[in-house]
Formats: structure tokens, sequence, C-alpha cells
């Protein structure tokens, strides 16, 4: 392996050997910008005054990028310094790639001043409609420059996203586990029990055995239903719904309907203005946390940082 690494290196430097002068002839930003000022005042003096150099100074400058070009770029007519026909036409390359390389610089200032950037989240359903639109508001808000995307999937091929670093943060619900992965929770919700409208409601709310024997539609996979399925468990019975959906918005659709009840987190129905669906707590009161999962090594960029205070604010 030794040798290997000295090979390569007595490689590289035979290379730079043999090509350094090609090396050399990289053009010096400040040069060009000397060599523009010399040229459009007409004056070395003149140059030095608004560079704040020294006239040496802006001499060495010009005469270096005479020898890095191979050519002569400034000559005196009179007490005039004017750019022979080689400077005329660099004049015009010099000029670009100095607006070129100012524009560059700009673009980078909302970067380096963190007012714009890229926030890349992952998250469920039920959480991208009901929760993120309003804390993205509220980022965007104080940073109008950010980018922010939202890839809605389930939760684990959310965190392989976020392990294989192609996403930010995930909003999750909670449990979730990673060597790699910082959690936190921000929000806790109540599952509640959705039924048609007009549907009649134990008192206290219906208890797992009362749920079990009603036809539920239940939303397939996930923490979630891991938690129901949990909470609606009796000894020996294995729950066993009439249909099972990926949305939790058709889920509503369908109770509303008529064709049977759900367990539905507090997000998706607390803005049923329209009255077409009956909640009510469950007995024993159910609930789910919401988390915020990074990367342990994962750089807060200001985007980041604001995105995750909004997250934290966020009211039910």
């Amino acid at each position: 392996m030794k040798d290997a690494l000295e090979n390569a290196a007595k490689e590289a430097y035979g290379y730079y050997e043999k090509h350094k002068d090609f090396f050399g002839m990289a053009l010096n930003l400040d040069q060009l910008a000397t060599f523009v000022n010399v040229a459009d005042l007409g004056s070395f003096t003149a140059a030095a005054d608004k560079e704040g150099l020294t006239q040496p100074a802006v001499s060495l400058q010009v005469k270096g990028l005479e020898q890095r070009l191979g050519v002569r770029l400034i000559e005196r007519v009179g007490r005039r310094a004017q750019p022979t026909a080689a400077g005329l036409e660099l004049l015009a390359h010099s000029r670009r790639l100095l607006q070129d390389a100012a524009a560059a610089e700009e673009a980078m200032m909302p970067h380096r001043d963190g007012a714009s950037g890229r926030v890349r989240i992952g998250s469920g359903g039920t959480a991208s409609i009901h929760l993120l639109p309003r804390a993205i508001a509220a980022a965007r808000k104080s940073m109008p420059g950010l980018e922010i995307t939202v890839h809605i999937g389930n939760a684990d091929d959310i965190l392989r996203d976020l392990e294989a670093n192609s996403l930010d943060i995930a909003v999750i619900a909670l449990p979730a586990s990673g060597r790699n992965l910082e959690i936190e929770p921000f929000y806790e919700e109540e599952l509640l029990a959705v039924a048609p409208a007009g549907s009649r409601m134990p008192d206290g709310g219906p208890d797992a055995a009362f749920m079990r024997d009603r036809t539920l539609l239940l939303y397939e996979g996930g923490n979630t239903r891991r938690a129901i399925d949990a909470w609606l468990a009796a000894p020996d019975t294995r729950i066993r719904p009439a249909m099972e959906f990926g949305s939790i918005e058709a889920i509503k659709e369908l109770v509303a309907v008529g064709l049977g009840w759900s367990i539905l987190p507090g997000l998706a129905v607390k803005r049923d203005r329209a009255g077409l669906v009956t909640t009510s707590s469950l007995q024993p009161k159910l609930t789910r946390r919401l988390g915020m999962v990074l990367r342990r090594d994962k750089h807060l960029t200001r985007g980041l940082r604001e995105m995750m205070k909004c997250l934290r604010a966020f009211e039910g």
C-alpha cells in the first residue's frame, strides 16, 4: 500500500513537472482587474489610486500577466498607457470574466448569509397534509429564498432515504430507530374514533371491544397502524379490518358515506367543517407522537434550523 502511494505521488509530481508551464498560465482575476483599470484609465498611477495600491505594485501585476500570456498588453503612447492589439483583444475577455466572477460571488452571498438554501423533507401522508403546510409557510415567511421539497412515503422508505442523505429531515410517527439517526419528538396527537355523521358514540368513548364489533376501515402499515392494532388487540384475536387503504383522506370519505368506522389521527379530522363524520376519544385514550429525525452528522444549515424551529412551534 505504501509503495503504491509513493508511486502515485511520483507520477503526479512528474506530470506537474512536465506541464508546469501550463499550470503557470492560469489567469489571475486580480491581474485582469488591474489590467482593465490601466487600460480604461490610461495610467498606472490612476489605476493604483483606484485600487489602493502603489504604482510599482500595479506595474508588477500587469507585467506578471504579460509574462503568463507571453505577449505585451500595455504600451505607452506619449504620457498615456494604452492597450496593444493583443491587449485590446484580451480586454473584452477580461471584462466578461470579471463580470462572471462578480455574478458568481453575488450568487453565493445569500448562501453565505443564510438567506436561502434547500430543505428536503420526508413525511407520511397525514403530517404532509395537515401539519407541514403551516410549518413550511412559517419557515418561508422567515426565509423567502428557502427552497423546500416534500417527499411522501412510508416510514421505512423515508428513513432509508434519510440515511442515504437524499433527505435532510424526516417527519414521521414514532417510534423510529437507527444507529446514525437523531430523533426528537415534537408533537403528540390523539387518535380518534371516526364514524358516519349521526352515529351514536358510547358515553366516555368507544372501547376496544366496541370498535372490534364495527366494520373497520384502517390505514395499512406504519407505526400508527401498529399502535391501533395493539389498542384493539384481545387475547387470541387477530384484527381483520373490512378494508385497508394507503390514504387517510380516502378512509375519511368512505366513512362519510357510511361504509364503516375507523380510528384516525386527530389532525386528519379536526378540520371536518362539513360535519360529514362523527368523532370521539377512545376509551382508554390512544395517542401517537410525531418526531423529527435527522442524521447525527447532518450539518444544520440556517434553513434546516428554521424548519425545525417552525415544527417545534406547531400547535394542533
